[in-house]
């Protein structure tokens, strides 16, 4: 855990708030070793670690499955959700600032938690998804209540080109009136992507406005993919 806090904490946020406020994403390399993410697929099929366990293709979501986690969450995704949210927090909080929103996030998590559990918002919302081939996830925006935490991770635990091909992370941008822009990504095998949940702010000629975005998963052609998704508010259900 110690090498993973140290990581996070040596990153540098300056950058990568800069490139988050540009693109709307981006990349921590390598916070996860290849025996993290073999761990952590290794547990998907631990039924007692999960509160939950949806079927893409019965909601109409896609083709594959994911599992949302229990409460406690295991050590090391804990770990990573409490360290690296007060630096989400800040680049959020200057987002909101920019577009005149007047919602400011608090620098410690479990104050978060704690609001959203006041709202009624008391489920984990942490999930491992699994696609085989064929397997997809259709674009989406994960909310899951009122109150709800602008920014997502998500950890590649399964090496593109490797376990599997196709699979690509896809995200689109919706600039009022323009046509949509789409981005796709391969983030690798321990990596950590880091992109919004609904907007980002982009600046034009009258000051900043709402550029919104929404994320999925390009089919899958061989093999499987593993990702841990960690979204930082809690869900109704």
């Amino acid at each position: 855990m110690k090498d993973i806090v140290h990581k996070i904490k040596n990153t540098d946020w300056q950058q990568l708030t800069e490139t988050m406020h540009q693109n709307g994403y981006a990349i921590i390399p390598g916070l996860l070793s290849e025996e993290d993410c073999d761990i952590l697929k290794s547990n998907y099929d631990h039924s007692a670690l999960y509160r939950k366990t949806v079927v893409m293709a019965r909601h109409r979501f896609g083709l594959g499955e994911y599992r949302y986690f229990n409460y406690p969450l295991p050590e090391i995704i804990q770990t990573i959700r409490t360290t690296i949210y007060p630096y989400l927090a800040s680049m959020t909080n200057s987002w909101f600032k920019a577009l005149y929103i007047d919602t400011q996030f608090p620098s410690d998590h479990q104050e978060f938690l704690d609001q959203c559990h006041a709202n009624g918002q008391q489920k984990a919302t942490v999930l491992i998804l699994k696609y085989g081939k064929g397997g997809f996830n259709t674009l989406h925006q994960d909310l899951y209540g009122d109150i709800y935490f602008p920014i997502q991770i998500v950890l590649m635990l399964s090496e593109p080109g490797k376990d599997f091909t196709g699979g690509e992370f896809v995200l689109t941008q919706q600039t009022p009136r323009a046509q949509s822009k789409a981005i796709v990504l391969k983030p690798k095998k321990g990596d950590v992507l880091i992109f919004t949940t609904q907007f980002k702010p982009e600046k034009g000629t009258k000051g900043y406005y709402r550029v919104n975005m929404k994320h999925g998963v390009s089919e899958v052609k061989e093999g499987n993919r593993y990702a841990l998704g960690i979204i930082f508010h809690d869900a109704v259900n």
